[in-house]
């Protein structure tokens, strides 16, 4: 072999080598961002799912509190009306109504009356005015000298409106009474006979302003058993005459 064509060789074989390692090169350093972005893609995925976890922990705690509150609000609310309706009963039980007038008090024709009086009310209201207040005030000067009586607290209203509606203004009007006398003068609810009569009983013409405020009104009669006081006057007696005997 001739120089010339061992020079020519020996420039090929280093041609090929020196285009091999530029290829290389060249695939290095366009692929090694790719697998840079790749494992940056990775890195941020894996912190997307944590933190999707986390919210969704957060979340459900929140939820869970949130369901505790309601279970707790809607236990006191429960409470809170059994309360109510206790309270309800019990003052219903021991405030005698119109119904149960006659039966609780046997001996009706005993009872006589001495004292009374009325209060007078706003257009729609059951609210004691201060004149109403006054009046009750000066009543119940005379329930502390009182034995074995009882306070009949009847409502009435005027012509205005729905019968059915001023029966129940009616009876709350003689609920307001009873409150004030029992609350300030530490009136026992059982001595309270209360009936609510609506406009059934007028006490003056519904025709003219003045009658009907007359109409809005409550009665408060207190009643003595009259028999039971004379039972007691005879035994005090009998116990002052064998004494002296």
């Amino acid at each position: 072999m001739d120089r010339l064509g061992f020079a020519l060789m020996v420039g090929a074989l280093a041609s090929l080598g020196v285009s091999g390692c530029a290829t290389k090169n060249y695939v290095r350093t366009q692929t090694a961002p790719l697998a840079d972005h790749a494992s940056t893609l990775e890195n941020e995925a894996a912190d997307n799912t944590r933190n999707l976890k986390d919210v969704d922990n957060r979340a459900q705690s929140g939820i869970q509190k949130a369901q505790s509150s309601a279970d707790a609000a809607n236990q006191n609310a429960q409470n809170a009306s059994q309360s109510a309706g206790n309270a309800q009963n019990a003052a219903n039980d021991a405030v005698h109504r119109a119904d149960s007038l006659d039966s609780v008090v046997k001996g009706l024709d005993n009872y006589k009356q001495v004292a009374d009086v009325t209060v007078n009310f706003g257009f729609d209201k059951s609210v004691l005015t201060a004149d109403a207040k006054d009046q009750l005030d000066s009543f119940a000067s005379r329930l502390g000298s009182a034995s074995n009586f009882i306070l009949e607290v009847t409502g009435g209203c005027d012509s205005t409106g729905p019968k059915q509606y001023n029966y129940q203004l009616s009876v709350r009007r003689a609920d307001a009474v009873v409150q004030y006398l029992a609350a300030k003068y530490n009136v026992a609810p059982h001595r309270f006979y209360l009936i609510g009569i609506g406009k059934d009983q007028e006490v003056a013409s519904n025709s003219t302003a003045q009658g009907r405020l007359k109409n809005r009104r409550v009665e408060v009669q207190m009643l003595t058993n009259m028999s039971s006081d004379q039972q007691t006057a005879s035994s005090a007696q009998g116990s002052n005459g064998a004494g002296a005997n």
